[in-house]
């Protein structure tokens, strides 16, 4: 275990093509006494800036060949342009002001915990998460952080910022990794891995200070699709599998940032070549749907696209939804996001749509201005959040 105390140097870390910025003095995680009396800019991850392969507007931790690239060569095709955003059932929001700051409470942290080894025929998957805990005591609710990688990747590492942030407020936040196209693995796979996940941490919630009663699952992109899954397949027993069956992997509200979600409209809302090239036969979007040595494309929506569609299980018992797309959105079409909220508000679910205007892929993205990626990390967007956690789970 690791304690730390925000607004010390800062020093970088290499992983999976990101750089973890971690709070230290002399490279290694340090112990803190009194909790800082200024806030001081939370720990970020990010991912370096330009370099081979960086496209405009692709996240943290996923290859991209940038405006036009290549969608069947496993790499993310960016958009070079994106219809103006539907925004019916909508809110609209402009997202300026200040960003967000850490330092006022004093959090631990445990890392690397290995939560599962998914695998067949003799090979094993080692799965990790990473906890922050706050301080203070008590049980606190639990919010299960889902990070994106274009279903590539699935750097825990991610969204360090954000999550140190809402652990300040109140939350234990665990950040976990799952199973992709890498591995072979299709949803099926990374989503019965994050309902392992959330089962895990129920199953040790002593010994984190968790309220067990009280989940949500959060994510971004490919994180915000799967948080989307889990949240609509709650009781489907079909994706449980794995250890500790005895807990739920039921959880009590779901924040999606920017998931796709019908898997045959992805590029839906850009133009005609980046269209295509989210349609080509075999690329990551299939492979994620009809498995590794897929010949197929996920262009028409079969059977199989729609059991990999979060709508499809969408139903009048699901739980809170807060969704986030921004209106310059390159490699997820915000329409996407749309569809899963006109679903869930016809099922009766709570769902609150917010489109936030001039913003892209989140606050990791490459090669973007950051009047592009700041507004993910603006107090406005995230205190919105923990406002609706608070709501939800009532921390």
């Amino acid at each position: 275990m690791a304690k730390f105390m925000l607004g010390r140097t800062l020093v970088g870390v290499a992983a999976l093509g990101l750089a973890l910025t971690a709070c230290s003095t002399d490279g290694e995680t340090t112990e803190s006494g009194a909790a800082s009396a200024q806030p001081s800019s939370c720990p970020t991850t990010s991912a370096p800036q330009g370099g081979a392969g960086a496209g405009a507007g692709a996240p943290a931790g996923v290859p991209s060949g940038g405006p036009g690239g290549a969608g069947a060569g496993g790499q993310l095709p960016v958009a070079s342009t994106v219809a103006k955003p539907d925004t019916t059932n909508s809110k609209v929001i402009t997202a300026t002001g200040a960003q967000i700051e850490c330092g006022g409470t004093e959090v631990e942290t445990h890392d690397d915990i290995v939560y599962s080894t998914p695998g067949a025929n003799g090979k094993k998957t080692e799965l990790k998460l990473d906890i922050t805990v706050p301080k203070s005591g008590g049980e606190k609710p639990l919010v299960v952080y889902i990070p994106g990688g274009g279903f590539l990747a699935a750097p825990k590492e991610q969204g360090l910022n954000r999550r140190t942030y809402i652990a300040e407020h109140g939350y234990v936040v665990a950040s976990v990794s799952y199973r992709t196209t890498t591995d072979g693995a299709t949803y099926a796979d990374g989503l019965a891995d994050v309902k392992s996940a959330i089962r895990y941490l129920r199953a040790h919630a002593a010994a984190y200070r968790i309220d067990p009663d009280q989940v949500a699952v959060w994510g971004d992109s490919a994180g915000g699709y799967l948080a989307a899954m889990a949240g609509t397949t709650g009781g489907i027993k079909k994706f449980d599998v794995g250890d500790n069956l005895d807990q739920s992997s039921e959880v009590q509200a779901v924040v999606d940032d920017f998931g796709p979600a019908d898997l045959s409209k992805i590029g839906a809302d850009y133009d005609d070549k980046t269209k295509q090239e989210n349609l080509a036969v075999g690329n990551m979007t299939a492979k994620w749907v009809y498995g590794p040595d897929t010949k197929k494309s996920v262009a028409e929506y079969t059977d199989e696209v729609k059991a990999a569609d979060p709508a499809t299980y969408a139903d009048a018992g699901d739980p809170a939804f807060l969704i986030y797309h921004g209106d310059q959105d390159r490699l997820v079409s915000p329409s996407e996001t749309l569809a899963l909220n006109n679903a869930l508000l016809a099922k009766g679910v709570d769902s609150t749509r917010y489109i936030i205007t001039g913003a892209g892929h989140g606050d990791g993205a490459i090669g973007m201005p950051a009047s592009m990626t700041e507004p993910w990390t603006t107090r406005k967007v995230v205190d919105q959040l923990v406002g609706f956690l608070d709501d939800h789970l009532g921390s």
